[in-house]
């Protein structure tokens, strides 16, 4: 291995280390490099940083698989700060599942204890010619065997580079075997049971025979002004403590969310065919704390604690113990697979995590082929011998090891339901619940329209934590009122409404793109609904001496937004793909709320677009990017 430092200085915005590390897997070459700070005055940090990357450095030539992919680990502007809720950690790269930009992001300890160590970013091209782990403790950085952590799951990985370096303290990111075979859903895991779920990001890491980054820092993080930032952090603080749905969320985490969702129609069952399980009372939050709860977890500088360790203490599972057990695993390994068993999904996500994979995806390949099995498309002698029947729990856990390992008729299942339709065939690809091969999470659009537009406009496929609309509901009449006025209130919290839903997503969007670049977590600024652009913006310009305003901060949401979407349209995304499956523009929900309503996409869509200032065809216009210094992109995509 060879280590290459420069001579790096402390660079204008002082809350970031102003370095960051370049690995060539193929060279095992490790470059210590200086942290433009233009990177930091357009991108801002975290997300920002790995789009700009991934415009400049991964061209539409270039396979998601491919070594010339690029995964980059960027911190951002309050990572490791003394802000509320600052430990998150995003992973961008070009998604294999999508074959477009994709990242993932996961709160935990990771992400400041590389702050710690000094550094910013890691960025990782190549592909090494064995199984390799990187190693940071401050200065010393090297690149070491992997060989024996090979084919290991993520806590068995993690325990062994800890005993391996004698220090439990240290912090590890690893992939499990469903990276190392290239599942296109696998997901990262970090220190350690926080996972970088979406979009494939382990895949990558997988193809490129990097099995974990393990980081151990001993320095602090300086900030530009500490006594102001320790104000603003203070009121940021306070606004989550005393938001009135903080209690709820700390006592049963997102998973509180369950009953709650159900009784409006937005709870997806059975593949999407409903919005209400008529058995969610019994994987509810409620049902976790009642039989499994066993303590309460807080990532770095959280005043919540959502997260939980749960125990089964009887039955076929007893002795299961899990943490993170979140709204969408519920979804996702339960009501959307009929299953009603919470012990089981509780061992699933076990299985899960330790094979490195996102339950999201999991569970929407799951239940389309369980759809597919009702119909009769899929029988047993496809599927193995496997009784796929709605809520066969034990089949799903079946299917999950299996799709791991990529093993007979899983093999297809760990490409994604959209690829596992198109190679099936027999109209199956009616029954693939996905928008730009990302599967649906746990949000049926027909009850909560803004979800349904944010859904088809995310740049990573169907995601909710992109444009994450949360203020589509009646609990949240005040926030509502606070940013949009009192006379839009009433629309903007009926969710059947669509009246004002483009500018709510619109605005989302751009707000999810700076909490993303921040290196903050959305469960302490959106939901609850306690931080928005005036208690974030000073935190920002005070930690990092970034002179920044409400318009400034929000331009530069908007401009990493539309870079991303440039980057989309270079690889052919236009308005074709901002949709939603057939399903629900065109079947009527049965459920709550929703019964008889679809996701009215075509009346939100045109105003969405228009508020965007981009083309009918969702390309964004030349005047709008030189508004927003993308004046390349423009030259790029050939725009006049």
């Amino acid at each position: 291995m060879r280590l290459f430092l420069e001579e790096a200085e402390m660079g204008k915005y002082k809350g970031y280390n102003g370095k960051y590390i370049r690995v060539n897997l193929t060279k095992e070459e490790v470059k210590v490099l200086d942290l433009p700070d233009d990177l930091i005055e357009n991108y801002l940090g975290g997300n920002g940083f790995g789009t700009k990357i991934l415009w400049d450095e991964v061209p539409p030539e270039v396979d998601a698989l491919d070594p010339e992919n690029r995964l980059i680990f960027a911190t951002g502007a309050l990572t490791g700060t003394l802000w509320p809720c600052s430990g998150h950690l995003e992973v961008i790269s070009k998604s294999p599942l999508t074959g477009i930009y994709g990242d993932a992001n996961a709160g935990g300890f990771f992400a400041p204890e590389l702050r710690f160590a000094g550094y910013d970013m890691i960025v990782f091209q190549g592909k090494a010619e064995r199984p390799l782990y990187l190693w940071i403790k401050d200065e010393k950085i090297e690149l070491r065997d992997a060989t024996h952590l090979w084919g290991k799951d993520t806590p068995t990985t993690q325990g062994m580079i800890r005993e391996e370096l004698k220090d439990e303290k240290i912090k590890v990111a690893s992939i499990g075997p469903a990276g190392e075979n290239l599942v296109r859903f696998a997901c990262i895991m970090v220190t350690d049971n926080r996972a970088l779920a979406r979009a494939g990001m382990g895949a990558v890491m997988g193809s490129k025979n990097l099995k974990a980054i393990a980081v151990r820092g001993l320095k602090q993080v300086s900030v530009d002004n500490p006594e102001e930032l320790k104000k603003a952090a203070s009121l940021a603080r306070k606004a989550i403590r005393e938001n009135e749905f903080t209690a709820g969320e700390h006592k049963y985490g997102t998973a509180g969310l369950v009953n709650i969702v159900n009784e409006v129609g937005r709870f997806p069952t059975r593949n999407m065919q409903a919005g209400h399980f008529e058995e969610a009372n019994k994987i509810s939050g409620e049902a976790l704390d009642e039989k499994h709860f066993v303590k309460h977890q807080a990532c770095y500088r959280c005043p919540i604690a959502c997260d939980k360790v749960m125990e089964v203490r009887e039955g076929e599972y007893e002795g299961t113990v899990t943490s993170s057990l979140e709204y969408e695993t519920l979804c996702a390994l339960g009501a959307k697979c009929g299953n009603s068993n919470l012990a089981s999904i509780i061992k699933m996500n076990v299985i899960c995590d330790g094979m490195g994979m996102d339950t999201i995806s999991a569970g929407g390949a799951i239940s389309w082929a369980m759809e597919c099995y009702e119909k009769g498309i899929l029988t047993k002698k496809d599927t193995d011998g496997l009784d796929l029947s709605w809520g066969n729990y034990h089949s799903i856990i079946t299917l999950l090891e299996k799709i791991a390992k990529r093993e007979g008729f899983s093999d297809m299942l760990a490409e994604g339901c959209k690829r596992a339709a198109e190679k099936t065939g027999k109209g199956s690809e009616y029954y693939a619940m996905h928008v730009k091969g990302m599967e649906i999470p746990a949000q049926d659009g027909r009850s909560q329209q803004s979800m349904g537009l944010a859904h088809a406009t995310s740049n990573r496929g169907a995601d909710h934590l992109k444009g994450f609309p949360t203020i589509d509901e009646t609990g949240y009449a005040g926030a509502a009122i606070k940013r949009y006025g009192k006379d839009k209130m009433p629309e903007i919290i009926d969710g059947i409404q669509t009246k004002y839903k483009p500018m709510v997503v619109k605005d989302g969007e751009e707000f999810c793109a700076v909490i993303d670049s921040s290196g903050i977590c959305k469960f302490g600024t959106l939901f609850p609904p306690a931080i928005y652009w005036d208690l974030l913006t000073p935190g920002i310009k005070y930690a990092i001496g970034l002179d920044v305003d409400v318009s400034k901060l929000k331009k530069i949401g908007e401009r990493i937004y539309n870079l991303q979407r440039c980057y989309n349209v270079l690889h052919g995304i236009s308005r074709k793909d901002d949709t939603q499956p057939e399903r629900l523009l065109k079947e009527p929900s049965p459920s709550k709320r929703a019964k008889g309503h679809v996701v009215y996409l075509d009346k939100m869509l045109p105003e969405y677009y228009e508020l965007r200032e981009w083309n009918e065809n969702g390309r964004p216009t030349r005047t709008k990017l030189e508004e927003l210094d993308l004046g390349f992109a423009a030259d790029r995509l050939k725009l006049k």
